[in-house]
């Protein structure tokens, strides 16, 4: 869905897919966000068309009020999920504002799971 910025015939349009691209740029750069969690659309897309989504973990609907963000992620194993959460919460609204000039109405953020790491990184650690 295109949104219009503006009223008239000049009106710029952004799409669900750039104001995605700038959710999962800020919300991968908050520290303890290991990865975004794909649904079902990117396990399809990575099956049958053989590539990532961009905007793997983030869902976009735009509306009268403003722009309402899904990020569905994976936390690194030890860290403080609503402190994250507040973090991922915080950058994304800031980048897409700054990116589009949108209004973002909410940021809503699903926890998918957490990352454990490998024995091998333990006994590495350890030395």
């Amino acid at each position: 869905m295109n949104t219009a910025k503006g009223h008239g015939e000049d009106a710029v349009k952004i799409s669900d897919e750039v104001i995605a691209v700038c959710a999962v740029n800020a919300a991968l750069k908050t520290e303890g966000v290991a990865n975004l969690a794909g649904g079902f659309s990117n396990t399809l897309s990575r099956n049958i068309l053989g590539k990532e989504l961009m905007s793997k973990g983030i869902k976009v609907s735009q509306g009268e009020e403003g722009v309402t963000i899904d990020v569905h992620i994976i936390v690194k194993y030890h860290v403080k999920i609503p402190a994250v959460a507040w973090d991922i919460q915080e950058n994304v609204k800031k980048e897409v504002q700054s990116m589009t000039e949108l209004p973002v109405k909410a940021v809503n953020i699903h926890v998918q799971g957490v990352e454990i790491p490998s024995e091998e990184e333990n006994t590495n650690d350890e030395k």
